[in-house]
C-alpha cells in the first residue's frame, strides 16, 4: 500500500498546477528571465570604470523606418535634390513622399552650418536637440567591414540578407552581420562580462526588456529579465487574501519548500521559489517610485515602456543594480504604401515617448547617467514605389541624453540625396558610411568597458572600425 503521506502530496501538487492553469503559469516571461538567469556568470574582466550609475535604453523601429523622413535637408540645393529624390512634394494620391519645408522643425548643425528639417510630428525631439541633449546619428547601418561602392558591387564580404527584415534585425542585434548563425548579442555579451560587477541581484538580470525576449539583450549565459508595460509578471491568485487564493498560496508555498529526490524537480522548484519572490520584490521596487512626470500613454505603448524603464530605473538601488541596459519597441514601420500617414503616427509616437522618458530621468537626477538609442531594421528608398518605400540599408538614428554631445550631427549625412549619388545603390538605397559596431563601441566605452580584448568579444568586427587601446570615442556623439 502506498504510504499515507504520498496519498496527499500528489493531489495537491494537481491541485496546484490546477488552480494556477497549468504549468504554464509558474513559468511566465519574468519567472522564466529568472530561472536562466540563475546561471549568470562570474566572467573574468579586465579593470573597467564600473563605478556609479548608467543606463543604456534601445528603442527598436521594427519594420525599417523611412529615416530620411524623420530628417531632412534644409539647404537650397540638398533640398531640391532630397525632392527629386523623393518625387516632390507628397500630395494624396501624387505618388511623391517629400515632406512640406513650411511643416518641418528646423535645427542646426553647428559642426558644418548645414541646416535640417526634423519630421513635423518630432517637435519634442527638435525641443531636446535644441537642448543640447540629442543628435542624430547619419547614415548608419550594419556593416563587416568598412565597405566601398565597388566592393558592394563585387559582392565582396557584404552583410548576409541585405534589404531582409528578419537578417538587417538579427544583424543590428548581434554586431556579427556575416553569419545567421550567431545566437547571442552584443549586450548580452557585455552582461556577461560585468553582471558579477553590477549586479547583487542573482534573481533579475541587469538586461530588462519590455514584452519580448530580444536577441540583442541575450547573452552565453545572461539573458533578458522580462516585464510588461506594468512590472513582472506575478503568478495569478499568489498572495491574494481571498478564500481561494489563501488556499492556492499555500499550496503554492508547500510544493516549492519541499524537499525533492530528483535534481530537475528540485532545482525547478528552488528557481520557481525565486522568480515568484522576484517577482513581487521587483514590483514592489517600482511601484514605490512616484514620478510627477505625464507619459502620455493614450495610444502610445512606446510611452507606457519608457513609464515603466523610468520606475526601474529609479528603483535601482531596491534591485540592487549599477548597471541597467533596456529594450523597448514599436512597430508598424514596414511601410510600402500609406508612408505619409503612418509615418506621422509614428513618429509623433516616438517624439513624445522620448520627451517624457527624457523629462521623468531630469525628475529622478539621472539625466547624466542615462542614454537612450533608437535602432531599426534598415531606412528605406528615397525612391517611391507609388505609394510608399521599400527596403534599404543607410539610415539616421537618434542618441539621447545629458552624455550627448549636443547641437551637431554625428557620423555623415550625405551631400546629395539625388538619384545616382555616390552612395546610391540604385532607387535611393544608400551604403552607409558609419558602422552599427562603431555605435555600439561608443556605447560600451561610456558603460565603462575597456577598448581591449574584451571589446573583441563583444564587438568581434571592431577592428575593422575602432584601434585596439583607442581611448576616444569612435564617433563623438558623447562628450
Amino acid at each position: 500500500m502506498r504510504p499515507t503521506h504520498r496519498i496527499h502530496r500528489e493531489p495537491l501538487r494537481r491541485d496546484v498546477l490546477k488552480l494556477a492553469g497549468g504549468c504554464a503559469a509558474l513559468t511566465n516571461t519574468s519567472l522564466l528571465s529568472t530561472l536562466f538567469s540563475l546561471s549568470a556568470t562570474n566572467a573574468a574582466v579586465a579593470a573597467n570604470d564600473l563605478s556609479g550609475y548608467k543606463a543604456l535604453v534601445c528603442v527598436f523601429m521594427y519594420g525599417g523606418n523611412d529615416s530620411f523622413n524623420m530628417l531632412t535637408p534644409l539647404d537650397a540645393a540638398e533640398r531640391a535634390d532630397y525632392l527629386t529624390a523623393r518625387g516632390g512634394v507628397y500630395q494624396p494620391g501624387n505618388g511623391a513622399l517629400g515632406l512640406p519645408e513650411n511643416e518641418l522643425h528646423p535645427i542646426t548643425d553647428n559642426s558644418t552650418g548645414r541646416t535640417f528639417g526634423i519630421h513635423p510630428g518630432m517637435g519634442d525631439v527638435q525641443q531636446i536637440y535644441q537642448a543640447g541633449d540629442l543628435t542624430f546619428l547619419c547614415n548608419i547601418g550594419s556593416l563587416v567591414e568598412p565597405t566601398t561602392m565597388a566592393q558592394y558591387q563585387s559582392r565582396s564580404n557584404l552583410p548576409l540578407g541585405l534589404f531582409s527584415h528578419a537578417d538587417l534585425q538579427r544583424h543590428w542585434m548581434t554586431s556579427v552581420p556575416q553569419t545567421r548563425s550567431q545566437v547571442t548579442g552584443w549586450a548580452g555579451r557585455m552582461a556577461d562580462l560585468i553582471t558579477s560587477q553590477v549586479n547583487s541581484n542573482d534573481n533579475i538580470s541587469m538586461n530588462i526588456a519590455l514584452n519580448s525576449v530580444n536577441m540583442m539583450q541575450t547573452g552565453g549565459s545572461v539573458i533578458p529579465y522580462i516585464v510588461t508595460n506594468s512590472g513582472a509578471s506575478e503568478v495569478g491568485w499568489y498572495g491574494q487574501t481571498w478564500t481561494q487564493a489563501k488556499i492556492y498560496t499555500q499550496l503554492t508555498d508547500d510544493v516549492l519548500s519541499r524537499s525533492y529526490g530528483n535534481l530537475v524537480e528540485q532545482t525547478f522548484a528552488n528557481a520557481n521559489r525565486n522568480a515568484l519572490d522576484s517577482a513581487i520584490a521587483f514590483n514592489e521596487a517600482a511601484n514605490a517610485v512616484n514620478l510627477n512626470t505625464t507619459f502620455r500613454t493614450t495610444n502610445n505603448s512606446l510611452s507606457s515602456q519608457l513609464q515603466m524603464v523610468a520606475k526601474t530605473i529609479g528603483a535601482r538601488d531596491a534591485i540592487g543594480h549599477s548597471r541597467q541596459i533596456f529594450f523597448v519597441n514599436i512597430g508598424g514601420w514596414d511601410n510600402h504604401d500609406e508612408l505619409i500617414n503612418n509615418q506621422q503616427t509614428n513618429l509623433t509616437r516616438v517624439s513624445e515617448a522620448l520627451k517624457d522618458f527624457y523629462d521623468a530621468m531630469t525628475e529622478l537626477g539621472v539625466q547624466n547617467d542615462v542614454v537612450t538609442f533608437t535602432a531599426s531594421d534598415f531606412a528605406r528608398t528615397l525612391n517611391s514605389n507609388g505609394r510608399g518605400s521599400d527596403h534599404a540599408w543607410g539610415g539616421n538614428q537618434i542618441i539621447m541624453g545629458g552624455p550627448v554631445t549636443g547641437n551637431q550631427l554625428c557620423g555623415t549625412y550625405p551631400d546629395s540625396l539625388a538619384p545616382g549619388n555616390p552612395l546610391d545603390l540604385g532607387r535611393g538605397r544608400l551604403l552607409p558610411t558609419t558602422s552599427v559596431d562603431e555605435m555600439w563601441c561608443e556605447l560600451a566605452m561610456w558603460y565603462g568597458l575597456e577598448n581591449d580584448h574584451q571589446m573583441e568579444s563583444i564587438l568581434p568586427n571592431i577592428r575593422n572600425f575602432v584601434n585596439k587601446g583607442q581611448a576616444t570615442y569612435p564617433l563623438g556623439f558623447l562628450a
